[in-house]
């Protein structure tokens, strides 16, 4: 990203000079085309200055430095970005001043809003991306560290209790040091669940690393029901056409009245 300023001067060195100062570099870094040259005129008529355009290309650090800048005077914070430039162009970038907290919000969710966006400006437009990391007060490495103290102590109870556990839900790289901690662990196992952003970490109970058997669908252990000749399920009511009428019912039932008491069977009667 190339930055450029048009300054003017009674001669061509004098406005180099302008430029050089109104944006912070040092001249050998700069790009310098003269527009007009100077001109003395007669007695001071139709004199003219010095016009020169001084540019210079912009680095990923100036781009994160002054997109920081203006967002943290928008947010009404006085605090300033220190940047530190990395192997393979890593922007470290550390935010320094009074009343940090509320760039730190809830669990790191403001500060993580401030590095997704800085990471975005820096490497827009970008043939090859740079990493860029924001923090405050050493925070990430603090988060980083509790975190791995929760993923130890979640997995002994899930070892104590042989039971799943699901986690708080968690951006991509809290996950990441979850299931880095307990890559390891012989007798639990991790895996990420549900949509963003309430995607969480779910440690499972896997002993001798292996991964529990599916649940069967509830049902699936019934037995199948046997069918009579009739073509219907045992103990059903059968069809319509040859269920009794209540006539038949009643004669039915003196039937049986009279084998309990008599000992007398329509067929004896027969």
């Amino acid at each position: 990203m190339n930055k450029s300023v048009i300054t003017t001067g009674k001669t061509i060195e004098e406005a180099i000079e302008k430029a050089v100062a109104e944006l912070g570099v040092s001249r050998e870094n700069v790009q310098i085309e003269v527009l007009e040259r100077p001109k003395s005129g007669f007695l001071g008529i139709g004199s003219a200055p010095a016009k020169v355009q001084v540019s210079y290309e912009t680095s990923r650090a100036d781009k994160a430095a002054a997109f920081l800048e203006g967002l943290l005077k928008r947010m009404n914070s006085n605090a300033t970005p220190v940047i530190e430039v990395g192997e393979e162009g890593l922007l470290d970038i550390h935010l320094e001043g009074d009343n940090l907290g509320m760039l730190i919000g809830r669990r790191g969710e403001t500060l993580n809003a401030i590095q997704h966006i800085t990471n975005y400006v820096v490497n827009h437009g970008e043939e090859e991306r740079v990493r860029v990391v924001v923090d405050i007060e050493n925070y990430r490495q603090k988060r980083e560290e509790s975190l791995q103290k929760l993923a130890e102590k979640t997995a002994a109870k899930v070892m104590k209790y042989r039971r799943n556990i699901a986690l708080e839900p968690m951006n991509a790289y809290e996950r990441h040091v979850i299931h880095a901690a307990l890559q390891s662990y012989k007798d639990v196992s991790t895996f990420s669940s549900g949509a963003e952003p309430r995607r969480c970490v779910v440690i499972s109970y896997t002993p001798n690393g292996e991964r529990p058997a599916p649940k069967q669908s509830q049902g699936s252990n019934r037995q199948p029901r046997s069918f009579n000749g009739r073509g219907n399920r045992e103990g059903s009511r059968p069809p319509r056409e040859h269920r009794e009428t209540p006539t038949q019912q009643v004669a039915q039932k003196r039937k049986s009245l009279e084998v309990r008491e008599f000992g007398v069977s329509h067929s004896d009667e027969e």
